[in-house]
């Protein structure tokens, strides 16, 4: 989600569901430590829970960040171990790391002694080219020993050479099979289940077996099928919020942003999708998108957008 789980966008998402754990894009652990920390780290306190992603191969330089982490107030640090990038790929972290467990497991050990906040791990279920189910679970189990108990699996391969980071969301194809498998042979880690996933039904299905599941791409694509999220899985007696409820909560952070002179169109580019399946999506995304880069009458751009939203009971 590297580019698109900014703070925008995680704040919008906020207005949706109150509490299904939202995470951010991955930050590079070295500019963590040595580039614009308040910058890189900086999050709105309503946007709880937030779990920050990190990636990084050094435990020393890991550690450091997880204690930055903890210090800006997020929830949870995930060590990305699924990242198929040309740039992560040339720092050897990411999905690269996957052949280096017993450098995760050092990583995972360090963090751990430097902060309180749980260390997850989010990875793919192997290399293409050398992927085994052997090697997976050697993976898995060199991690959780060093202290590592959740795990968020990528349910395909990673084709480090060969497929752009695109296609490597597509190509390789889905193996849910491989991370239940997993779970039955790791009863006592948490697993959770991603890739592939893009409705309510498919995401209940999986809690059958999975201990979680994580939406990605779905989720930005098409925001408002979490709508119903904190009543059907976390048993919130408040009725679902409308588009327009999203948009008038929404509006006021926009405005405070605007007014300390973040630009429009990074404070618009979360809602295009918001009317996603709906009549009105087109006209909604064509206005937004026409605005985006207005320079008069920047704080009424949302408001004359809500008229656009299609009335709903």
């Amino acid at each position: 989600m590297m580019g698109y789980s900014d703070r925008h966008a995680r704040y919008f998402l906020r207005q949706i569901t109150r509490h299904a754990l939202i995470y951010t894009e991955m930050l590079n652990a070295q500019a963590v430590c040595r580039g614009d920390t308040a910058y890189l780290l900086r999050h709105e306190p309503d946007e709880n829970p937030v779990a920050l992603q990190l990636g990084g191969r050094e435990p020393d330089i890991m550690a450091e960040a997880a204690r930055h982490v903890e210090g800006a107030g997020y929830d949870e640090v995930n060590i990305n171990v699924g990242c198929p990038s040309n740039r992560v790929q040339a720092g050897c972290f990411g999905a690269a790391l996957m052949a280096e467990p017993t450098t995760v497991a050092a990583c995972v050990s360090a963090m751990k002694q430097a902060v309180d906040l749980p260390i997850t791990v989010k990875t793919r279920i192997g290399i293409e080219g050398s992927y085994s189910y052997a090697s997976l679970v050697e993976f898995v189990r060199t991690v959780a020993n060093a202290g590592c108990q959740h795990f968020i699996i990528h349910a395909r391969t990673v084709w480090l050479k060969g497929l752009n980071p695109k296609e490597n969301r597509s190509v390789p194809p889905l193996r849910y099979d491989i991370a239940q498998r997993l779970k039955q042979d790791f009863p006592e880690l948490q697993i959770v289940l991603n890739g592939g996933i893009t409705t309510l039904n498919e995401a209940r299905e999986a809690l059958t077996w999975a201990d979680g599941v994580m939406l990605g791409r779905a989720a930005y694509n098409a925001p408002y099928l979490m709508a119903t999220i904190d009543q059907e899985f976390y048993r919130a007696n408040t009725p679902p919020s409308t588009r327009t409820e999203i948009l008038d909560r929404y509006r006021p952070y926009a405005e405070r942003e605007l007014a300390h002179g973040t630009p429009l169109n990074h404070l618009i580019q979360p809602l295009l999708p918001l009317t996603h399946g709906t009549p009105g999506a087109r006209a909604w995304r064509r206005y937004l998108s026409e605005s985006a880069h207005t320079k008069s009458g920047q704080h009424s751009v949302l408001e004359r957008a809500k008229k656009l939203l299609v009335s709903e009971k």
